[in-house]
């Protein structure tokens, strides 16, 4: 023992700064644990939160039919082919566009360049470059 100290520990540490060097320790770990678990939480897919669906009487959130048809609120009328992992939207002047799903894992948002089509329920949200976007319903 030398004097005026406590006594040494391996390392180096006395007894005081093992203690401390221990509780640090454990800190950490737990730390790690912790991190670890709220990254698991964070990934998982989240099923027992609130759904946002339309829950008007006669209204239907079941998934977009293979084909369907579409007024929206500027009078015309378009048709949209489900297609899978992609919509061909037929527009009230004959023209034909496919739009792929976007994200690919996914079933209500369509697009690519500067054209989109989002589906909810029976409505749908048309967006063209350039033109405001125009809503829709089945």
């Amino acid at each position: 023992m030398k004097s005026g100290g406590l006594p040494k520990h391996r390392g180096g540490l006395d007894a005081r700064g093992g203690k401390q060097h221990m509780r640090l320790r454990r800190t950490f770990r737990i730390a790690l644990a912790v991190s670890s678990l709220l990254a698991a939480a964070a990934c998982a897919p989240q099923t027992s939160g609130p759904k946002l669906e339309n829950t008007a009487v006669g209204e239907s959130s079941a998934p977009q039919p293979r084909k369907a048809t579409y007024k929206c609120a500027d009078g015309s009328m378009m048709a949209i082919e489900n297609l899978g992992t992609s919509v061909r939207v037929l527009g009230p002047d004959g023209s034909s566009s496919e739009l792929p799903a976007s994200p690919a894992n996914q079933t209500s948002r369509y697009g690519e360049a500067h054209d989109a089509i989002v589906i909810d329920g029976r409505d749908a949200l048309v967006m063209k470059g350039g033109a405001s976007p125009l809503a829709c319903k089945r």
